[in-house]
């Protein structure tokens, strides 16, 4: 007798659908066809287990499982479930009338109970595209596949259960959630707050600016002086994740296998600070099957580069494509796969060795021609994505122990929302353009305009400070941004003087 259900296979963030036939015929041995990988193949020794635990048997006769379109590779253990009930209806030990319209994953432990998968909620849409009456899943990613609306999500916690629900014995009702309610209740539940951060107005200033315009940071200072802290505050301050912007950042996360058990939707911005240690694979993504990597982890958020010299060289310059496109494809010999990567980078670095070079009451002790060399690790192309070079000082004693309250996460966030919907009306003639950062150099020139007084100080400034050509274009999107904060529809000088002062790397003889 031949049994037919399906299951699903993801490649990048989207699930293809995956036909799991079943068929036992006269013979003796087990065969898995369809190109399944070691852990598909080794399902034959769960399964058998988990059958035997309920009473069941594998049948001694030739029993083959077929996994389609047979040219794709398959892998982990998330088949173990469908192939259980494919065989046991198939050998005629229970009668599952209704297997076919649905889609089913799941991995089998030894006692047949069964354990959560990756990818619940791109398969799940998947399932609903294709219009399948329900989706079987472990229990602790049911929540993440309910958020998929007209789709009836059936959450089980061992083989029997599902058993007992597609013969009829007991059903089990499909899970529900109000995704909407959801997602508004928890929106912006940040655990950090820049209400709880003295001193450095400067530093929240320039955090700030680059969150109203979508620019990247850098933070150089000596340990101690706040970077860390104030990076792990910048998501508070940036506007909600839109419905559908959590919706992108939950299916990698969760593709990921990422997402915790029994959550759902992402309701706030995903803050990425991998170790120094990191491999370029790990941080762009890649693998066999190309899974997610921090970038696209970081996709809606901020990927945080704490001590940016100690990364790898090859590890930074893998982010000089993605950064500019706002997304990252992985190309194999049978398949091409793309990841969204649209992050804000976020990085920190001492300025020298020993972290005290410009220090104000401590002595820099690196030898001549050090800070440069030091300096010179992160590469000119990767400063040239950079808008915004801040300078971090230490917090006085009397800046700590103040009692005056500063402002809240809160109140910043509203001043950046209001200047992203000022960017929003400029480019809605441009859907691939959403913020300042992401202005090309023929837009910065017809939207950055400045008068004769600005460009004479731009000019004086290039002049006297030795900044790089390539800090023009920076400094006037910068200085675009602090008007729209400002409310102002032209540049005034005053913005384009403050947006001058955070090219710092650029300085000619900046570490000399």
């Amino acid at each position: 007798m031949l049994a037919k259900t399906f299951g699903s296979a993801v490649y990048g963030v989207d699930a293809h659908i995956i036909t799991i036939e079943a068929n036992v015929i006269a013979g003796t041995k087990f065969f898995m066809v369809g190109l399944p990988d070691s852990a598909v193949k080794e399902s034959e020794h769960r399964v058998e287990s988990a059958l035997k635990q309920n009473g069941y048997l594998m049948p001694r006769q030739k029993v083959i499982v077929n996994l389609a379109p047979a040219d794709i590779k398959k892998e982990g253990s998330s088949y173990d479930l469908p192939i259980a009930l494919g065989i046991l209806n198939a050998s005629g030990q229970t009668e599952l009338p209704d297997l076919d319209q649905y889609l089913i994953m799941g991995e089998l432990s030894l006692d047949s109970s069964i354990r959560p998968i990756k990818g619940a909620l791109p398969i799940a849409i998947e399932a609903r595209k294709k219009g399948f009456k329900s989706f079987i899943l472990p229990k602790e990613n049911a929540s993440e596949a309910a958020i998929v609306d007209n789709l009836e999500v059936i959450p089980v916690d061992s083989l029997q259960e599902a058993i007992d629900h597609l013969s009829g014995t007991q059903r089990i009702q499909p899970l529900e959630y109000d995704t909407r309610d959801m997602f508004q209740t928890h929106i912006n539940e940040y655990a950090a707050d820049f209400a709880n951060v003295q001193g450095q107005e400067n530093i929240k200033r320039s955090l700030e600016i680059a969150a109203a315009g979508g620019h990247n940071v850098i933070m150089i200072g000596p340990p101690g002086a706040g970077k860390t802290m104030l990076a792990k505050r910048l998501p508070s301050i940036l506007p909600p994740l839109s419905l559908q912007e959590s919706l992108e950042t939950t299916k990698i996360h969760s593709v990921a296998g990422q997402l915790k058990e029994n959550s759902s939707l992402i309701s706030t911005r995903p803050f990425q600070s991998p170790h120094h240690t990191i491999s370029d694979v790990a941080l762009v993504g890649g693998g066999g099957i190309p899974q997610p990597g921090e970038i696209s982890l970081a996709n809606n958020g901020v990927l945080f580069l704490d001590e940016l010299p100690e990364f790898k060289r090859t590890v930074l310059e893998v982010m000089r494509q993605p950064l500019e496109e706002r997304k990252v494809t992985i190309s194999r010999a049978k398949i091409s796969i793309e990841f969204p990567a649209n992050f804000m980078l976020i990085a920190s670095m001492n300025p020298c060795p020993c972290g005290y070079y410009n220090h104000p009451e401590k002595e820099c002790v690196c030898a001549p021609g050090v800070v440069q060399k030091y300096l010179n690790k992160v590469s000119g192309p990767l400063l040239d994505r950079i808008d915004l070079h801040v300078e971090v000082t230490p917090v006085s004693f009397d800046q700590l122990t103040e009692d005056r309250k500063t402002e809240s996460s809160e109140i910043i966030r509203e001043r950046v929302i209001e200047a992203r919907m000022i960017q929003q009306e400029r480019f809605k003639d441009h859907p691939e353009i959403f913020n300042n950062a992401m202005m090309n150099s023929q837009m910065v020139k017809s939207i950055c305009q400045i008068n004769a007084a600005g460009k004479n100080l731009l000019k004086t400034a290039m002049e006297k400070l030795g900044l790089s050509a390539r800090a023009y274009d920076r400094i006037l999107k910068v200085a675009r941004t602090i008007a729209d904060l400002a409310g102002k529809e032209e540049i005034q000088i005053e913005h384009l003087a403050e947006a001058i002062q955070y090219r710092s790397l650029d300085r000619e003889g900046w570490a000399a």
